[in-house]
């Protein structure tokens, strides 16, 4: 009786996850969860409450980061400001920059808006292009295949797990980009305005069309001659829609609505940026469902 109740017992406790995830985002947290299920564990160092330009290395973070397997980030010089500070704090040789256990989600994509020269009048403009690839979902379905070999390389023994479940997300996610593109064909054409270049692959595969930004220059906070001569130029051509981040703030935005009579919409920039971003599924829909809106 004593020997069944141990095995019960053991059997009720939940197996230890086989890999440490460090997330930089929680995009990528979200599709590391989605990939590895019980056999990850999984920590993003920030929210879509903050923007992941600027972030403080703080001691918990390099914690986390000495106690990680794997490493995934945007890259492109998103995390420019405060990862290599956590890397190097870390000694975790396991996760440094061409180990096995380091991955840059925006090498295995198309990066737009590579420049050609760079110059710091040009504003916070990444060398190798923007970097905030994951509100395309073609792009997330990219990296997906790449994190999902990646976990199965680092834990060789549970690797037909990592394979059967990004079959699964695979066949899930393209029923869903069928879905979405339905729905947004009447966004095709769009002229928005946006805060910062936070959505130029979100309107690269929408077909909309960027007409200002709230930001004069990328990086630099908006001024108020700058949102003047907005406020002009939407008399002359106006956008349909202004949009900013969960992580923005709002006041530029309301100032050209209020002056323009365009709507403004604050659209989630990653997972947890809405109470329906509650994961990669629910974060599109819950942006198409946002900039679908004003024009209905």
């Amino acid at each position: 009786m004593r020997l069944l109740l141990f095995l019960l017992a053991f059997a009720s406790v939940p197996a230890f996850a086989a890999v440490n995830v460090f997330a930089c985002e929680p995009e990528w947290a979200s599709l590391a969860q989605e990939l590895g299920g019980d056999k990850v564990s999984v920590v993003s160092a920030t929210t879509a409450r903050q923007d992941p330009h600027h972030i403080e290395a703080r001691p918990s973070l390099i914690a986390r980061m000495r106690a990680a397997d794997l490493v995934v980030c945007s890259g492109s010089e998103l995390e420019i400001g405060w990862l290599p500070l956590l890397l190097t704090q870390s000694g975790n040789g396991r996760v440094q920059p061409g180990s096995p256990g380091y991955l840059e989600a925006s090498r295995y994509v198309l990066r737009l808006e590579v420049p050609t020269a760079l110059d710091r009048s040009m504003g916070d403009v990444h060398p190798g292009g923007n970097p905030h690839i994951q509100t395309d979902p073609r792009n997330i379905a990219k990296v997906a295949r790449v994190l999902a070999e990646r976990l199965a390389q680092l834990d060789a023994a549970n690797a037909a797990s990592y394979r059967s479940r990004a079959d699964s997300f695979d066949k899930r996610w393209a029923e869903a980009i069928a879905r979405w593109e339905k729905q947004a064909a009447p966004l095709k054409g769009v002229p928005l305005v946006q805060h910062h270049k936070g959505f130029t692959y979100l309107i690269a595969w929408l077909g909309m069309r960027e007409v200002g930004n709230l930001e004069p220059k990328p990086g630099i906070p908006p001024t108020t001659s700058h949102l003047v001569e907005l406020v002009d130029q939407m008399k002359q051509a106006p956008a349909k829609v202004i949009v900013y981040s969960s992580y923005d703030d709002p006041k530029a935005a309301q100032f050209l609505s209020q002056r323009s009579g365009i709507p403004n919409v604050m659209l989630p920039f990653t997972v947890g940026g809405s109470d329906r971003a509650k994961d990669l599924f629910g974060y599109f829909d819950d942006l198409l469902a946002r900039l679908l809106a004003p024009l209905q």
